[in-house]
């Protein structure tokens, strides 16, 4: 694969699973723009490593569930860049997988599912809606959504982030659909636990062996691991994939 002289925007990148996907596009020769919230200096840390990886890489500010700011980043990209080719919506409400403080269906209020459907589905919604005029104007693009394997297997109930990321692979299959006719793709990438990063920084090992101990392949993912499947889904590699959810857990999602 490889992405030269093509623009990537990968949403909450300055870290974690956004932070190696940035990377991984850099190393295959992509211009990615890489969006942070308030997390400037972490951004720009990605910046210089897409650039050692010998891609070109920019930092872009925008809280992605404001529909002005992810306007305002969509302009500047067509503005620096004048095209874009894949877009990995990454970015999510902050969660911690701590499944020994998690809430119970009955101490979980609805504004708790609000907060993940605003930070998965309606970022999403907002950043499709902006691109999507410079992906039209060349009959071309990739969307790459980045669910959960929690939505096939629940291995723990962590009731608003699932619903919320069960959300994003309907509303990604229904776009999938209205797209395609415009040459443009749709797929979801669904991780299982991803260690080491912010969000299951406070998973217990105990929970992590028992996740092996049913996973095929013997481990825990890490963020390196998410990227060659979100790589192959924004590439022409995939040209004839739209509308799938890749599971990429080690076997512990069988469909």
């Amino acid at each position: 694969m490889t992405f030269r002289d093509q623009v990537i925007l990968v949403t909450g990148a300055s870290r974690g699973i956004g932070a190696a996907i940035a990377r991984a596009f850099a190393a295959e020769g992509g211009l990615v723009f890489v969006n942070y919230r308030s997390s400037e200096a972490a951004a720009q840390s990605v910046v210089e490593a897409c650039r050692a990886a010998g891609g070109q890489a920019v930092a872009i500010a925008a809280d992605v569930t404001d529909p002005e700011a992810v306007a305002g980043m969509l302009a500047r990209i067509a503005e620096e860049a004048g095209r874009l080719d894949a877009v990995v919506n990454n970015a999510f409400a902050p969660y911690a997988f701590d499944p020994d403080h998690r809430a119970r269906f009955w101490e979980t209020p609805w504004s708790a599912y609000q907060t993940q459907v605003d930070g998965a589905l309606r970022a999403t919604y907002n950043v499709c809606q902006a691109a999507l005029p410079l992906m039209r104007r060349r009959g071309r693009g990739s969307i790459v959504n980045m669910a959960t394997d929690l939505v096939a297997r629940p291995s723990l109930a962590y009731h608003d982030y699932t619903t919320a990321k069960a959300a994003l692979i309907g509303f990604s299959r229904n776009l999938a659909t209205e797209l395609g006719p415009l040459g443009i793709r749709v797929n979801c990438v669904a991780p299982g636990l991803v260690w080491p990063t912010d969000a299951s920084a406070r998973t217990p090992e105990a929970v992590r062996e028992m996740l092996i101990a049913q996973t095929p392949l013997g481990r825990i993912a890490t963020p390196e691991d998410v990227t060659g499947p979100v790589l192959f889904l924004a590439s022409e590699a995939s040209g004839f994939v739209t509308g799938q959810t890749l599971h990429v857990d080690g076997g512990l999602v069988m469909t």
